[in-house]
């Protein structure tokens, strides 16, 4: 039982991967010795496709939105989208007092971007990855930011943001400076410039892991309620009773770290912006 129930979360655990097989040639791994066997070129193709899917699915929504737009009686997709605008609106306001027009859409995006991405979290565990089995697919995992490649590289998508608008607003020098002579005095501007450069290094990993983290446990937790389902009849209803008591509880888990993502964005690039100390 215990290796079956091991065999049953790492599968669960494992990408959709294609990359370079053992024989040179190109293909999906089939095990999970050639998905680590790959290594960094390879594509974790189902989390690229449900990131690129959702995305999507965002811009599809929000343009029906716009379109279907009245300045009379509003219809329920348009109340729903005006509303989480206006709640982005006011939360960038609050937190960004500077001039961007680029802040406020950037927020929007990155809050239900991931929001759709989270709430894939919802899907009970073995409907997708069996009908993938099914399809022929080996594994298949649906919860993009549950993969840290997805989480990393819209968090450095993000912190390419903070150093362009630090060098933009500050100047390259002041930027330098900034890393340099803050917040002791000159003469110890080493120590400054690790203290700095481990303060500046460490936002794009609090975004991407932070989110990453919670989402991981958090489907992992699903796994493990999971394998409830077939210990007999009482399990089987403790099960499903933990699951939904999980699922009522992942919704705030999900919708508060989309919020948290979006946010500390919004931070970071106000004080990317912030030139009142140079």
């Amino acid at each position: 039982m215990a290796a079956s129930a091991e065999e049953y979360i790492a599968h669960h655990l494992t990408n959709l991967t294609y990359g370079q097989l053992p024989d040179g040639s190109w293909g999906f791994a089939q095990t999970a010795e050639e998905v680590a066997g790959m290594g960094f070129w390879s594509l974790n193709v189902d989390s690229m496709g449900w990131a690129i899917g959702l995305g999507l699915v965002f811009a599809f929504l929000f343009r029906r939105a716009a379109v279907i737009a009245t300045s009379g009686v509003p219809g329920g997709l348009q109340n729903f989208v005006e509303m989480i605008i206006e709640f982005i609106e006011e939360t960038t306001d609050s937190v960004f007092q500077h001039k961007n027009d680029l802040i406020a859409p950037l927020a929007l995006t990155i809050f239900v971007w991931v929001f759709l991405m989270n709430l894939m979290d919802l899907v009970p565990v073995d409907w997708i990855p069996t009908l993938a089995s099914v399809l022929g697919a080996p594994y298949f995992k649906i919860v993009p930011t549950t993969d840290p490649n997805i989480t990393m590289s819209m968090a450095l998508t993000v912190f390419a943001l903070i150093i362009y608008y630090s060098i933009k607003c500050k100047g390259g020098i002041g930027f330098l400076k900034e890393l340099m002579f803050h917040p002791f005095p000159p003469f110890m501007f080493p120590i400054n410039f690790v203290l700095e450069g481990v303060t500046l290094i460490a936002k794009p990993l609090s975004l991407g892991l932070r989110l990453f983290g919670n989402m991981y446990a958090g489907e992992m937790i699903f796994i493990l309620i999971a394998l409830m389902f077939g210990a007999g009849v009482g399990f089987f209803i403790f099960g499903g009773v933990l699951q939904w008591v999980w699922a009522v509880f992942h919704i705030l888990v999900i919708s508060l770290q989309a919020f948290i993502f979006a946010v500390l964005t919004v931070v970071y690039l106000a004080q990317a912006h912030d030139v009142d100390e140079h």
